[in-house]
């Protein structure tokens, strides 16, 4: 009797993380490259000093030009940056590609995740900088850098790597997450609960974050494929 045939529906392929490796290393590099730099030019008292006079400056004009409309939207982004927002986003993005099965793109955006978070809580203990103040939103903790900034950076970025294959929706989505992630490390300063410092700590952090843990995913995905053929 002739053993049945089963018809087990085959794992579907993933896109590759990056369509362009060389291209977004060389940019991973670069901002790399860039936030680091700019971490050690905080944490350098000489440096530090003509940043700081930057902070105020850019904190007075805010301070000078707020009004009912722009505080409004700050708060808005305020709470879009809250926990209770970002974990159901962050969640539905990994179970949408966990059902899927897109692994590769899994691991890619929780691990960015993760250490985004991670880092977070490690470099407000090591920098320990006092936060403005008049805040206009209640803040915990230190202020370098902004997590607001590093989590909504990280989230957006590493979502759209790893929902969207490399081709024009990808550019015009990351070219959003990167408005977004401005606009979001913007009104931190506009509210008083961070420097602008913070905020660009926190979206070169969280930005290269992303782009740095997809660059590691795709080279290990590029040669577990070659070794399966």
């Amino acid at each position: 009797m002739p053993a049945l045939a089963l018809d087990v529906p085959a794992r579907p392929e993933e896109h590759p993380l990056l369509g362009m490796p060389r291209r977004d290393a060389f940019t991973t590099l670069a901002l790399g490259a860039a936030t680091a730099l700019f971490f050690v030019m905080v944490a350098n008292h000489v440096t530090r000093a003509p940043i700081q006079r930057l902070d105020d400056r850019f904190l007075r004009v805010m301070e000078a030009n707020r009004s009912a409309v722009l505080t409004a939207i700050a708060r808005f982004f305020n709470v879009l940056g809250l926990v209770y927002v970002t974990a159901p986003i962050r969640l539905a993005i990994a179970g949408f590609l966990a059902v899927r099965r897109r692994w590769w793109h899994f691991a890619s955006f929780v691990g960015a995740v993760v250490l985004a978070e991670v880092s977070i809580g490690a470099l407000k203990s090591l920098y320990d900088r006092p936060r403005p103040l008049g805040g206009l939103v209640h803040t915990t903790g230190t202020s370098f850098p902004s997590g607001h900034a590093i989590a909504a950076s990280v989230t957006v970025v590493a979502g759209v790597i790893a929902l969207l294959p490399e081709g024009r929706r990808r550019y015009a989505w990351g070219a959003a997450a990167v408005g977004f992630s401005v606009v979001m490390g913007l009104s931190r300063a506009y509210l008083g609960a961070h420097w602008l410092s913070d905020a660009v700590a926190g979206i070169l952090l969280g930005t290269s974050i992303a782009l740095g843990t997809a660059i590691v995913l795709h080279s290990i995905q590029a040669r577990t494929k070659n070794a399966e053929t």
